[in-house]
């Protein structure tokens, strides 16, 4: 009787000290993270634009950052107003690496000097943070979990090829849900063709 009350509590006390995996689902635990960081350089306006040494100063920020998909440019001001020819200014700068300007700025630290604008570029990165994972093992799954490192692999993956960050946090809108579209290619094949 003793022996086997001695067996008993050592086998419950090993299990105890091994890791179980508590994931039963099919979903992974570890997703991916958006995070985003504001870059901004603040530039002097007059009535008539950026003056020409902050002009430089902004193309050679731009070149810094290495501007791409994804990145937002935005424009902030004391009074919440953008004249409009510093804003041309800037928005001639971001059309020549391909971009465009957002119509709302986000919040950043610091003021405004007074007769300055800010330009703000906000640029979103992706990552799985709590991978990899190796803190259990497969010897000691007595509950059919999964393994802690489930779904490491494909979500890493896809947190490093989205195109925008931002998608992965809102998603994006069809700008056109037209079910004839699809139609008209077939109709302007079809006459080209000759097919029936």
């Amino acid at each position: 009787m003793y022996i086997r009350l001695f067996l008993i509590t050592s086998s419950l006390t090993l299990a105890g000290c091994s890791p179980l995996s508590t994931n039963t689902s099919m979903y992974s635990v570890h997703q991916p993270v958006v995070q985003r960081t504001n870059f901004v350089i603040d530039l002097a306006s007059d009535g008539n634009g950026i003056a020409s040494s902050d002009q430089n100063r902004l193309n050679a920020w731009f070149d810094v950052l290495g501007l791409g998909y994804g990145d937002r440019i935005s424009i902030d001001n004391v009074d919440g107003y953008v004249p409009n020819e510093a804003y041309r200014d800037v928005a001639a700068a971001a059309q020549k690496r391909g971009m465009l300007i957002t119509e709302t700025a986000p919040k950043t630290p610091g003021e405004i000097a007074p007769g300055n604008i800010r330009v703000v570029v906000t640029r979103a990165q992706a990552s799985v943070p709590s991978c990899p994972d190796w803190s259990t093992t497969t010897e000691t799954n007595f509950n059919a979990g999964n393994h802690s490192n489930h779904g490491c692999a494909s979500n890493t993956n896809l947190a490093a090829m989205v195109a925008d960050p931002e998608d992965l946090v809102r998603g994006r809108e069809s700008s056109r849900l037209d079910r004839n579209s699809g139609k008209a290619a077939v109709n302007a094949y079809k006459t080209k063709t000759g097919g029936n």
